[in-house]
């Protein structure tokens, strides 16, 4: 391992080894797709180990998509609990993104057999044990960190298979963000079942 991704490390377990320490049963969580026009938001509740500690697990935004692919085949490999959750494009219409991204987390974070749950950002969810809000909490702290690449790798898998399902919009490269390429496809193909209506309204 490199001298800066022993101090990157360093830098994320600083929130999760003093728990792991103490003997607390700790979830990290952290959810993809809050701010695109289509496809689900994923959230992901993460129950990690202190031991092997993975070299790459940092903030997802922060790794290529193939260094991304790598570390969740490492994360699956380790966890010793993940859940995933989501909400698809009609509740999110239904009930406004922040409300169907809180349901999401819920949903991921059910079975987990965790005391704290370490949130990034969000908080009162109502979960079966103590939550924790930390701003920048993917950047902050391990688990959050390896939760966000299981959230967005799932994500980011549905946008590839709604790309099969649905060509023409770009899915695949634009990941349902608001892309030049995607606001144009959906003004010459209109909406498909996978936008979100309440997102997408004044670009069609």
């Amino acid at each position: 391992m490199t001298k800066k991704r022993e101090e990157r490390l360093r830098i994320l377990t600083q929130t999760d080894q003093p728990l792991w320490d103490q003997g607390v049963c700790f979830a990290g969580m952290d959810e993809a797709g809050r701010g695109p026009l289509a496809g689900n938001v994923v959230a992901a509740c993460v129950i990690m180990p202190p031991s092997p500690l993975l070299a790459w697990v940092d903030d997802s935004k922060k790794l290529s998509p193939a260094r991304r692919d790598q570390v969740y085949d490492e994360i699956m490999a380790t966890a010793l609990f993940m859940g995933v959750g989501q909400a698809d494009p009609e509740e999110i219409d239904r009930i406004n993104i922040l409300e169907a991204t809180k349901n999401a987390m819920r949903r991921a974070a059910e079975n987990a057999p965790a005391t704290l749950f370490l949130l990034d950002a969000l908080s009162n969810l109502g979960l079966h044990g103590e939550e924790r809000g930390i701003i920048h909490g993917d950047a902050l702290s391990y688990s959050i960190a390896a939760a966000s690449i299981i959230a967005k790798v799932t994500r980011d898998r549905q946008l590839l298979a709604l790309d099969q399902q649905y060509p023409g919009y770009g899915f695949a490269q634009h990941k349902g963000y608001g892309t030049a390429q995607h606001i144009a496809a959906l003004k010459t193909l209109g909406p498909c079942p996978a936008h979100r209506k309440t997102f997408i309204g004044h670009f069609v």
